[in-house]
């Protein structure tokens, strides 16, 4: 190498590190674009376990990658979603660790009246086929429910028609969870008061409600965003306690009025919905029980009658006892001389039974039993001894059977008996047996199988012979032959008065149908 050579271009230029290149790169992009707007459609969202919510946004021919803040996603009134138009608001920044450029959004907004609708069919649309909107889900509201429970802001005038028309109909206990019912607080508040409602205890210190009413007063979709959140919708859902929604005015309309049990039009409806009017359950109450005292009147009255009719058909009560009064007095009558009666001849026979207890009749009666008993004894002996000898040859007999010789014979009888019976289970036995079964089997497959193709060869020729005829029967036969049917409005027309009423008439013909007039088009 020559020593006087020029120095290779740039070979004086600074050398920088990669952190250094990065950090500079930033601090010119964070300068030049302090803070900016961008309009465009949300890509890609992901939504780590950290809290910050990555999402990308784009138009037709450029992407931008955008980070929101745990601490601002908590505060933001719409969160993202794929698909929806927004205007994010932040700073363009860079991300060293992956050598790209990203905007950290500070706010985000939804461009326009036309995204929020778009955002909220789409939403309503995923919760529809989730089936949260279908009517076997909603339950019957209460008749008279002893608490009701509203969810509301405590200073508007919402509250205060509720309570007046509930004093006016039925006065009722009221437990009011106060919440926002406007802007970011108010659908994570919403879903507390609903899940807080439902976890009270029946019966507790503070009780349960028999019925929750949702309510708010009219504004714009942007005032009544709250009430379309998912998370509203999906707590009033999962609601044990039925539920009442009466969020804006009779035209406004939130996805918790597809959910909630009941949709009233106004807070004001919500209250008459929740409870009858005292006054006509009241007059209703007297009517009824003025019907009831004169069906128990009416029926006193008739089941009186007919005592007193069937009381005449009976006879007196003398009457009655004259029989048993005379049968009782012929009956003490006889009572005295029966008694005396009987006592003699119980005396006659307890006579007559004394005297055979007499102590020489008692003797003789015990010779008499001494003697049967000395004879049966002499019996005895030979009676036992024929006994115990014809048990000894009936033992010999049975021992006999078990001599050696006769169990030999018996062995060899018993063994010819098995070898004779063995003879047919031999194997070729067997096989044989087994081929003519198969025989048997395959000539019951084919006739089987010919059966069934016969008969299904007789149900296709069936088909095909009522097929002809269903055909010979029908109307487009009778076209084919030169005839054609006319319709008016949809309809057959079998008159002249009805083709003149009608306002659209319709040939058909065999191959095709014709539009022939329609009044809404002929010149006047």
């Amino acid at each position: 190498m020559d020593l006087f050579d020029d120095p290779a271009p740039g070979a004086n230029s600074p050398e920088f590190t990669v952190t250094e290149l990065s950090g500079a790169i930033k601090r010119v992009i964070e300068g030049e674009f302090a803070h900016v707007r961008i309009r465009g459609e949300v890509g890609r969202v992901s939504r780590p376990r950290s809290g910050h919510v990555y999402l990308d946004l784009k138009d037709d021919r450029s992407v931008i990658s955008g980070v929101i803040w745990k601490g601002v996603t908590a505060r933001l009134e719409t969160q993202p979603e794929e698909g929806m138009e927004v205007i994010a608001t932040g700073r363009i920044t860079t991300f060293g660790g992956q050598s790209k450029y990203q905007i950290v959004i500070e706010d985000i907004k939804p461009a326009g009246m036309g995204a929020l609708m778009a955002l909220l069919e789409k939403r309503k649309a995923a919760l529809a086929a989730e089936g949260l909107f279908a009517p076997e889900r909603k339950r019957p509201l209460p008749y008279l429910p002893e608490i009701i429970g509203v969810v509301t802001s405590p200073s508007g005038a919402v509250i205060r028609d509720i309570l007046h028309r509930l004093r006016d109909r039925f006065p009722r206990k009221v437990l009011i969870w106060p919440v926002a019912v406007q802007g970011a607080k108010c659908a994570p508040e919403v879903v507390r008061a609903i899940e807080g409602f439902n976890r009270l205890t029946p019966g507790g210190a503070l009780p349960r409600p028999d019925l929750l009413i949702v309510a708010r007063g009219g504004g714009s979709v942007e005032d009544l965003w709250g009430f379309n959140e998912e998370s509203v919708v999906r707590a009033a859902a999962a609601s044990d306690i039925p539920l009442i929604s009466a969020v804006g005015h009779e035209t406004d309309t939130t996805l918790i009025d597809f959910v909630s049990d009941k949709r009233a039009p106004t807070p004001t409806a919500a209250a008459e919905l929740a409870v009858p009017v005292r006054h006509e359950l009241a007059a209703w109450l007297e009517g009824q029980g003025a019907r009831m005292r004169q069906a128990l009147s009416q029926g006193l009255t008739r089941r009186g009658q007919r005592m007193r009719d069937v009381a005449r058909a009976l006879p007196r009560a003398d009457t009655l006892l004259e029989g048993p009064r005379q049968r009782l007095d012929r009956g003490g009558e006889k009572l005295a001389p029966a008694l005396i009666a009987g006592v003699q001849g119980r005396r006659v026979k307890l006579a007559h039974m004394s005297g055979a207890l007499r102590p020489g009749t008692l003797r003789r009666h015990l010779d008499a039993d001494r003697q049967r008993l000395a004879n049966l004894s002499a019996r005895l002996d030979p009676a036992w001894q024929r006994n115990l000898k014809g048990r000894n040859d009936f033992l010999k007999t049975r021992l006999d059977r078990f001599h050696p010789e006769v169990l030999q014979r018996q062995i060899l009888r018993r063994r010819e008996r098995l070898a004779d019976r063995t003879q047919n289970f031999r194997p070729e036995v067997l096989s044989r047996d087994l081929a003519r079964q198969d025989q048997r089997l395959t000539e019951v497959l084919a006739r089987l199988a010919r059966a069934g193709q016969a008969a299904q060869d007789r149900r296709r020729r069936q088909i095909d012979a009522l097929g002809r005829t269903l055909g010979t029967l029908g109307y487009r036969e009778t076209l084919a032959r030169g005839f054609a049917v006319v319709r008016g409005d949809g309809n057959v027309v079998t008159s002249a008065e009805a083709a003149k009423s009608a306002t659209r008439l319709e040939i058909e013909f065999a191959d095709d149908r014709l539009e022939v007039l329609h009044k809404e088009d002929a010149p006047s």
